[in-house]
């Protein structure tokens, strides 16, 4: 390797990188954000609405550890709000080398319990809104001629089912691995990589009653330990070394995969 650095570390560096984070007040949305400002990275914050408040919190944070951070409380499900989040991120740092999708959405039901507009909704935001900013991100990549990096949070439930009314979850997540791929072939010609993260349960909002201290709790967590060779569920903090090692140059000969930070989980 002619350019290989005298610190191979360097690789796994995403100082001085132009990232937006879609999703960043979720469980590793969070996470990632403070974890690409700590690297260096300049940052590009997105959330809903809603989340305004909490988006605030966490541009903070990032901004604590001394990086640049634009915060856009805005939706991300058409082509107008991307395009929009990605000329912000052109026009506050003049391009953009990163992006992460970790937002996302589960409806627990059964199939003959659950209403088509239920199933659509999951599929709109876990499958259509990453191809969608996908799409923003691509062209003005290819137009700056200099590469980039498109990491997407999928799931264990990508590669498994599950009994408990998982259909919109599962079948959304295979969706995205398969776009993972797809795109991964499409745009390695213009040197980017696309590739995905595919936890199994970590400590979130939606999974916080597994952590709790009750019977039920126990039983349904001993239940899905007994398939987590590392013997413990996940927490946010766990996805942080597979983040950036897709967002760096040290995985620029790795695209079209969903790499799996589960303890096993789907090893076994």
């Amino acid at each position: 390797m002619s350019n290989y650095p005298v610190n191979p570390m360097e690789l796994f560096s995403v100082a001085g990188k132009v990232a937006i984070v879609g999703g960043a007040t979720g469980a590793f949305g969070s996470v990632a954000s403070k974890a690409y400002a700590a690297a260096g990275a300049k940052l590009v914050l997105v959330d809903i609405p809603p989340c305004k408040e909490k988006l605030a919190e966490v541009a903070a944070a990032c901004r604590k550890s001394g990086a640049e951070v634009v915060e856009l409380a805005t939706f991300t499900a058409t082509e107008e709000e991307c395009n929009k989040v990605v000329q912000e991120a052109v026009k506050k740092f003049g391009g953009i080398d990163i992006l992460f999708i970790a937002s996302g959405k589960n409806i627990v039901s059964k199939i003959v319990d659950m209403a088509p507009e239920r199933y659509k909704e999951v599929i709109d935001i876990n499958l259509m809104q990453y191809w969608i900013f996908s799409r923003a991100a691509a062209k003005r990549m290819i137009e700056q001629g200099r590469g980039g990096k498109i990491v997407f949070m999928s799931s264990a439930r990508g590669l498994l089912g599950h009994p408990a009314g998982y259909t919109a979850y599962c079948s959304s997540k295979s969706a995205v691995d398969g776009l993972t791929k797809a795109l991964g072939c499409e745009l390695g010609v213009n040197g980017i990589t696309v590739n995905a993260i595919g936890p199994t349960v970590f400590r979130s909002p939606l999974t916080a009653w597994m952590f709790e201290d009750n019977e039920n709790a126990k039983k349904v967590r001993d239940g899905f330990l007994s398939r987590v060779p590392m013997g413990r569920l996940g927490e946010p903090e766990d996805l942080v070394g597979t983040l950036l090692f897709l967002s760096s140059a040290a995985s620029d000969f790795f695209t079209g995969h969903t790499m799996y930070a589960d303890g096993g989980y789907t090893a076994g």
